[in-house]
């Protein structure tokens, strides 16, 4: 794809991964100290966003950034290549040792497309990303399994999984949801009722390398780098279930 380059998805996959590592030794630092959990989700956030920006600006250093802790240059709307960023996503699970549900996102967008994208679980030491394109399992499970948040589930998920006879399994991070789909342990993840764009670009990027299904809730395509980043819904899962998953979706907008 024009502009975009191997060398990208392999930094993607290195900051991401980098970025986890230094995530991991700062939870190992806070637990043992004792440190409250809004404590460590601060700096958590901060180092991890410092970090994550200091390498873009250095090896693309012509690229522009959105990231959750940093702030909005809107100047990335006339940009060719936009790298968004979600330093600590899952900052609750973070802040939760030993919880493994928390991720690192780094993606790349041209022309509002995720080209590049990578996805750490490093409390799992994996990162999966469009450098080495994850190869999902041929055959998903029965019943299917929808992923959903523990802490609120949202409406669309939970008719989705009664209309199609799913089974509700719960997990933090956005991230971490939609590498589970990516990694076999689930079947369908459907989102409502508000995230933004650094909590989807960089998992869309890697479930699209994948061969998953990846659209908004009403079948469009995800689309990024828009002046508001507010990006309410979404669903990925297996190609089998987009069709009546849609469906569901659609019947309970009109309703």
């Amino acid at each position: 794809m024009k502009n975009v380059t191997a060398d990208d998805h392999f930094e993607a996959a290195r900051i991401a991964t980098a970025a986890g590592e230094l995530l991991l030794s700062i939870r190992d630092e806070m637990s043992s100290r004792g440190a409250d959990s809004r404590e460590m989700k601060d700096v958590g956030d901060e180092q991890s966003h410092l970090f994550i920006m200091e390498e873009l600006r250095r090896v693309r250093p012509d690229d522009a950034i959105l990231s959750e802790e940093g702030k909005d240059d809107l100047a990335r709307l006339d940009a060719d290549r936009i790298w968004i960023v979600d330093p600590v996503d899952g900052t609750r699970e973070f802040s939760e040792p030993p919880r493994t549900d928390w991720a690192v996102h780094v993606a790349m967008v041209i022309d509002g497309e995720p080209v590049v994208g990578a996805v750490a679980l490093p409390a799992l030491g994996i990162t999966l990303s469009t450098a080495e394109p994850p190869v999902i399992p041929e055959v998903g499970a029965t019943p299917p399994r929808m992923i959903v948040s523990r802490t609120r589930p949202p409406a669309a998920a939970t008719l989705v999984a009664e209309q199609l006879g799913a089974e509700l399994v719960e997990m933090g991070s956005a991230g971490a949801k939609a590498m589970s789909v990516v990694r076999g342990e689930s079947e369908m993840y459907a989102h409502s009722g508000g995230q933004y764009e650094w909590d989807s670009c960089a998992p869309a990027a890697v479930a699209l390398a994948a061969g998953l299904h990846v659209s908004r809730a009403d079948g469009s395509p995800m689309t990024y780098n828009h002046a508001d980043p507010y990006l309410p819904d979404l669903l990925i899962c297996r190609k089998e279930y987009a069709e009546d998953a849609l469906r569901v979706l659609a019947e309970a907008e009109a309703d």
